[in-house]
């Protein structure tokens, strides 16, 4: 090959190879242009997200921890409304499931046992000589001997027989009782719509200065089978009646208003039978007079 020969075919190499260089070097800026393209991102398209964030942001629930929020911590979470709703339905779901038959049989010897209350009194003298009546203690027990109230009542008059060695009351008893009218507001709420049993009742209801539905009164001083069968007819002191009827001794010094009262309750106990039979037979027959 001739000198000019190889002379035109080296330019046509270079001329080659500079078009190849150009076309590569224009692709590569076609890429670059096209990956910019797709790489830019328009303002609209910022603007789009940038509005769905702050939707989501509104919306957000806030993440409380439960250990810095403490107890309330569902309120606090959003979930107080739930959590209140939740509770009232249990409360429902509790009041209107049926009792179990143990349940319901707890709940008949509770009323069956504070339908029948028994009450005694202790009095001071007041007045001249201490002849007149004042409350210094009452006391109530149910059926089954519980003590269900049992005050020492402030004098509201000067006291001048304490009558100790009967009544079994001393001047720091009363002294820092509790007032008269607060003690019988107790008497009369607890003994509303119940048995009311004792012995020598007018003189307890008087010194309360309450009343006492006289159908609903069991005095063992006033039940006249009794008194005929213990004392002939008259009026028993509450020791022979308890002697007679229990075979116990009762008030051999200082008598206790809780131990009188359980001892009259359990008198009525022992002849209740007889005793509601014989008041039946008597309204039956007041009511066909």
């Amino acid at each position: 090959m001739s000198a000019t020969q190889r002379q035109k075919q080296f330019d046509m190499n270079r001329s080659r190879a500079n078009n190849l260089a150009s076309s590569g070097t224009g692709s590569g800026n076609n890429n670059n242009t096209t990956g910019s393209t797709k790489n830019v991102v328009s303002p609209q398209h910022n603007q789009r997200k940038l509005q769905i964030s702050m939707e989501r942001l509104q919306v957000q629930q806030p993440n409380t921890s439960r250990r810095a929020a403490g107890s309330n911590w569902m309120a606090a979470a959003g979930g107080g409304a739930a959590a209140d709703g939740s509770e009232n339905q249990e409360a429902k779901a509790a009041e209107s499931a049926p009792l179990s038959k143990s349940a319901r049989m707890r709940m008949k010897k509770k009323a069956h046992r504070n339908r029948y209350l028994a009450m005694d009194c202790e009095m001071v003298g007041v007045g001249h000589n201490g002849q007149d009546d004042m409350l210094a203690r009452v006391s109530i027990v149910n059926r089954v001997g519980q003590v269900l109230l049992d005050k020492y009542v402030k004098p509201r008059m000067e006291v001048t027989d304490y009558r100790t060695s009967v009544s079994g009351i001393r001047p720091q008893d009363i002294a820092n009782g509790e007032d008269f009218a607060t003690v019988q507001n107790e008497v009369v709420k607890l003994l509303h719509g119940r048995i009311l049993v004792g012995h020598g009742l007018g003189n307890d209801l008087a010194v309360l200065s309450i009343r006492h539905p006289i159908h609903d009164i069991r005095d063992t001083s006033r039940y006249k089978p009794l008194c005929k069968l213990v004392s002939n007819a008259h009026t028993p002191s509450l020791k022979r009646l308890t002697m007679a009827v229990l075979g116990q001794e009762i008030q051999t010094g200082e008598h206790n208003s809780v131990e009188d009262a359980f001892a009259a309750m359990s008198i009525y106990k022992r002849v209740a039978a007889d005793w509601e039979k014989y008041l039946e037979k008597k309204r039956h027959q007041q009511q066909h007079f």
